[in-house]
């Protein structure tokens, strides 16, 4: 779930990338919890006073294959002044992998329903880092990556696996826009959904379902520009709405569209594969009453 401007170039340049994805496992029971720069991290952490040189330069010199595509976003130097100035933010998220494997029964789980409903899935690794408290979750064509600094605890860990798996089997094309992005986290968030049962925007989505006729006339207003102000990524404070209201309109759109269609399997992979955004909206019918 992106916070932050920088998260979400992550995300686009990311996402970009998974069309050279590398062919890891078919099956379900693969999964892989990789905690190795999580490990990196805090090691790095303990050494802070006792060292006059910035240890978050090995920390980043040692990545895995996981956090290698983020090295160059992720400065040494910004890291070791994030880390000193929420030191006490840090501390409270450390406990949290200590519990990472009573969770993997749970991946697993969802990933056999992915495995269901897209027999074509792919299961990449899932590596735990430590970053700038910009990203909690993103994929990359070399895996999942959690940033793990933004746990609070590992009830919603599932769910938010589950997004990413989709972002990572999702082959989405069309022009750059509200709506193309909107449609990649909405139907992130949907199709994570239905196999993990967990669903990890509930703010956004309270919100949206309570001021939804307002919000869709504003939305189609906008959905063809590139800026995504109000929807993702960051709001003008111009009333009182959440973060990420792209997600919950993109998640209703998908919702339609899979509710209109009698092969839900066939749906599904629809879905992961769309080349046309607005046609994809229209055929969905969810926007029909707000169109021009």
């Amino acid at each position: 779930m992106k916070q932050f401007f920088i998260a979400a170039f992550l995300f686009m340049v990311t996402i970009q990338a998974l069309t050279g994805q590398q062919q890891f496992s078919e099956s379900p029971i693969n999964a892989q919890f990789i905690t190795t720069d999580y490990n990196n991290f805090w090691k790095a952490f303990d050494t802070m006073d006792s060292i006059s040189e910035n240890p978050f330069i090995e920390y980043l010199d040692n990545a895995s294959e996981g956090l290698k595509p983020f090295v160059g976003y992720l400065n040494a130097d910004s890291l070791y002044q994030t880390v000193l100035r929420r030191k006490e933010d840090y501390l409270r998220s450390r406990p949290m992998i200590a519990e990472i494997d009573t969770k993997k029964k749970k991946v697993q789980a969802a990933y056999a329903a992915m495995k269901y409903w897209y027999p074509e899935a792919r299961f990449p690794p899932v590596y735990f880092v430590v970053g700038m408290f910009t990203s909690g979750g993103t994929a990359s064509e070399n895996g999942l990556v959690i940033g793990s600094e933004m746990l609070n605890n590992l009830d919603g860990l599932n769910g938010l696996i589950s997004h990413e798996l989709i972002h990572y089997q999702q082959k989405i094309s069309g022009d750059d826009n509200l709506l193309k992005q909107a449609i990649i986290e909405g139907s992130a968030d949907f199709i994570g959904e239905l196999i993990s049962g967990e669903h990890i925007n509930r703010v956004p989505f309270n919100y949206g379902n309570e001021n939804e006729s307002s919000l869709c006339k504003e939305f189609v207003s906008k959905m063809l520009k590139d800026d995504y102000t109000d929807w993702l990524y960051g709001t003008s404070g111009k009333d009182k709405r959440p973060n990420d209201l792209g997600y919950w309109i993109g998640y209703k759109i998908t919702e339609a569209y899979f509710n209109r269609q009698q092969d839900k399997i066939k749906a599904i992979a629809n879905i992961l594969n769309i080349n046309n955004p607005l046609n994809f909206t229209k055929e969905s019918g969810y926007l029909a009453k707000y169109w021009k």
